[in-house]
């Protein structure tokens, strides 16, 4: 199933997609209360996806619009956290350009995002006024269907509830000030994180996961200008179980928790330099940033204009 978040206009809530309609899943299930996305309908408990796809298999009556007749937003709208984890060799290397810690190998290594600047499909992501190098970065996510804590690799799967496209904006110039001294990334990383166009469930990616990663063709777009076609999901050196059991060790994971795969290796702006590609530059006000991932869908976004910011601010990035 493809669950997802929808407005017509009147707030936001959950829905599904079936056959090009949306399905309002609050109707589906006969809840008394609104859900207003995907995370309300997962912190029901009691097994909410197989309660869904049995009302869906038992026709159950519902309001069902035309998708390009609403507006999708992020599945989750503000999630209780975004660990955002490093996965891929070749981008966390520079494609060799640098060597590694190994603790790299040794741990899947995270750093908690901003759940407040949740983006959705086709939003327009407003342009951080301190940066001059915004980055996107194309990265897988997951989202979590059940609380726990200390949980096995193993055991991973069952407490995901499925799969989105995820994209980390990056201030390049914050990030790279920050992490000199040891610590971040944390102000690079604040503006925005934009995740869709929906979330895809564990049950229909199967065919794709294999060693407990996603084995998934992945894309990059910018002004319709291919920068990355031939990115590989399954590439990643830790596992989504390893995700997990990292996360959720002497700690805890809850429903509408999501978790960042790290960027698909070519999947950022100096790769796409370094690998040659001619028109790749930093990102520039009014583009249109396009990330595609095999079998969940395309996540698509302009930037907005970049406000000016006051000569007097201080915390400038170094040039």
């Amino acid at each position: 199933m493809k669950l997802l978040t929808y407005d017509i206009g009147n707030g936001p809530r959950c829905g599904v997609l079936r056959d090009n309609l949306v399905l309002d899943v609050t109707a589906l299930l006969g809840v008394d209360q609104t859900l207003r996305d995907v995370r309300a309908l997962l912190e029901l408990g009691d097994s909410p996806i197989d309660r869904l796809r049995d009302a869906l298999a038992r026709d159950v009556p519902a309001p069902a619009l035309p998708l390009p007749s609403v507006r999708l937003r992020s599945p989750i709208l503000q999630p209780p956290t975004v660990r955002d984890f490093f996965s891929f060799e070749d981008h966390a290397s520079g494609h060799g350009s640098r060597a590694l810690h190994e603790a790299w190998y040794r741990l899947p290594i995270f750093y908690f995002s901003n759940t407040l600047r949740i983006f959705g499909p086709d939003d327009v992501v407003p342009f951080p006024a301190a940066s001059d190098r915004l980055d996107y970065e194309l990265e897988l996510g997951c989202v979590i269907g059940r609380e726990g804590s200390d949980i096995a690799a193993a055991d991973a799967l069952d407490y995901i509830a499925g799969f989105c496209v995820f994209n980390d904006w990056s201030a390049r110039d914050l990030q790279f000030d920050e992490m000199a001294v040891g610590l971040g990334p944390a102000k690079g990383k604040d503006a925005a994180t934009t995740l869709g166009p929906w979330l895809v469930t564990t049950d229909e990616m199967a065919p794709y996961l294999q060693d407990c990663r996603l084995q998934v063709k992945c894309a990059a777009r910018v002004n319709g200008e291919v920068w990355l076609d031939d990115g590989d999901g399954g590439a990643a050196y830790h596992s989504w179980g390893d995700f997990v059991e990292r996360a959720s060790k002497d700690s805890r994971i809850v429903p509408g928790d999501v978790l960042g795969s790290g960027t698909v290796s070519g999947g950022s702006i100096p790769e796409a330099i370094q690998l040659g590609i001619e028109s790749a530059r930093y990102l520039q006000p009014g583009d249109e940033v396009e990330l595609e991932v095999e079998g969940i869908g395309i996540l698509r976004n302009t930037l907005g204009p970049k406000a000016s910011i006051d000569p007097n601010y201080r915390f400038r990035p170094k040039v």
